[in-house]
């Protein structure tokens, strides 16, 4: 009778911690048909006004990382935004989310975003990512375009040139 129901509350919890698990990706647009998470920032902690030193908690810089997100819109062209996350002691945190008008203008078809490298975190500050993309859905190769970030956080794109 115990076995029972100790094996009826450790499936009951199983079950809760499954849903639990997967309500996040299921919260995820299924519109969403690229996502790369790549590069890293770092920025210095500002010092409240009047203030001569660093106090010691927000002296720490912030750092981060970007992810480049595609969606798809109903006539098939695409959306890219650049996301900038932070760190923090509950898990990663949006800072800023951005459109880049770039490829929307474009009305780009999104076949692919790669990141400069999958070795896992830089530990230089800047982002490099490969989208690759037809600009007319007949097309039959990819165009490759480059989103890069620089150590100052200045943001280019252009064709790559490879």
């Amino acid at each position: 009778m115990i076995k029972t129901l100790l094996a009826t509350t450790f499936l009951a919890a199983s079950i809760c911690c499954a849903q639990a698990q997967t309500s996040d990706i299921d919260a995820l647009p299924a519109s969403v048909i690229f996502v790369a998470s790549s590069g890293m920032w770092e920025q210095t902690a500002k010092m409240p006004e009047g203030a001569t030193a660093p106090q010691t908690n927000s002296s720490e810089p912030t750092r981060g990382y970007y992810k480049v997100v595609a969606v798809r819109q109903g006539d098939g062209t695409a959306k890219i935004y650049l996301q900038q996350l932070a760190y923090t002691a509950n898990g990663p945190s949006l800072v800023e989310t951005v459109e880049l008008e770039e490829f929307t203008q474009m009305k780009a078809y999104v076949t692919d975003i790669r990141p400069e490298s999958s070795s896992g975190a830089s530990d230089v500050p800047g982002l490099f990512v490969t989208v690759h993309l037809k600009t007319n859905p007949t097309q039959k190769e990819a165009d490759a375009w480059t989103v890069l970030i620089d150590e100052l956080g200045d943001m280019k794109i252009e064709k790559a040139s490879n």
